[in-house]
């Protein structure tokens, strides 16, 4: 159906405040960005321009690559353990068992609060003298496994990284809402056909709330680029950077007034946000046309 003059104007209209608000508060910015990450600056003197030197120092700097290694780790992470636990429970939920709404609220409920909050919370637990994980170790007589859990090379990525993905409740509760959304004639005509249990689920729910899936993908692995406050408040980025991220990484660049350098690490990780992302929109365009 073609529009007439009338209807595209007044479509330009409505759109030209939100276009004007993002070119404002995003291109702007990323432009900002982008032009000064070709610059040597330390946030007093006048920049000096220096080409792609802050790119080449970002990607000989070893700490820079595990930081990036760390993101993709902890966005593939999000995406395939954290969503598909947010889906079974959504799943599971969805058929309202007994206190239901008492679990929906538990699993929910820290999302809530500040990050900041439970990410002290969860340094207690870790603590390598009081804490409840090796209270627990050594309650149960193995001892021998007590460790300096944050302190400790081998175990301090894993521990924050396992931290972050027992938070399901925002991704469970987009799916739930997905899920009550679909008609029930679909599972009675699959049950007709002989269907039931988990077979009604991978035939009629999963493709049902397929989008849902896609969009929750992407929140995870968007998240799990631009994590930041766990990192800082369990480890800040130790020990030996080994839990370092790439926004932890720019954040101490700044803090030695290494302002070009920071421009440049924002690039690289929009950049790779914006791969990550076209990659997962492209999976789930292939597996709609399939």
């Amino acid at each position: 159906m073609k529009m007439n003059m009338e209807t595209r104007v007044g479509i330009i209209l409505f759109l030209l405040p939100a276009l004007l608000l993002f070119t404002v508060f995003f291109i702007l910015p990323v432009g900002y960005v982008l032009v000064m990450s070709l610059f040597e600056w330390n946030g007093i003197t006048v920049p000096s321009f220096n080409g792609i030197q802050n790119y080449i120092a970002l990607f000989t700097d070893k700490v820079f690559i595990r930081s990036i290694r760390n993101n993709l780790i902890w966005a593939a992470a999000s995406c395939l353990i954290q969503v598909p636990l947010a889906l079974l429970m959504a799943v599971i939920l969805s058929k309202k068992p007994l206190f239901w709404k008492l679990f929906r609220t538990i699993y929910f409920l820290p999302q809530v609060i500040s990050s900041i909050a439970i990410a002290s919370l969860w340094s207690a637990v870790f603590n390598s003298e009081f804490g409840i994980l090796n209270g627990l170790l050594k309650l149960v007589g193995l001892g021998d496994l007590a460790t300096n859990w944050l302190g400790n090379p081998k175990t301090a990525f894993p521990c924050v990284l396992i931290y972050g993905l027992f938070y399901i409740g925002y991704y469970m509760v987009i799916m739930m809402a997905s899920i009550s959304g679909i008609d029930e004639t679909y599972y009675e005509a699959a049950k007709i056909d002989g269907a039931d249990g988990i077979r009604l689920e991978l035939a009629i729910t999963i493709p049902m709330i397929k989008g849902s899936i896609a969009t929750c993908m992407t929140l995870a692995a968007v998240f799990g680029l631009r994590c930041f406050e766990q990192i800082y408040m369990l480890t800040n980025g130790g020990p030996a950077n080994r839990t370092s991220v790439v926004v932890l990484y720019l954040y101490n660049l700044m803090q030695k007034n290494d302002y070009g350098g920071a421009n440049a690490a924002s690039v690289v990780l929009i950049f790779v946000g914006a791969l990550v992302i076209t990659i997962l929109r492209r999976v789930f365009a292939e597996k709609e046309e399939d």
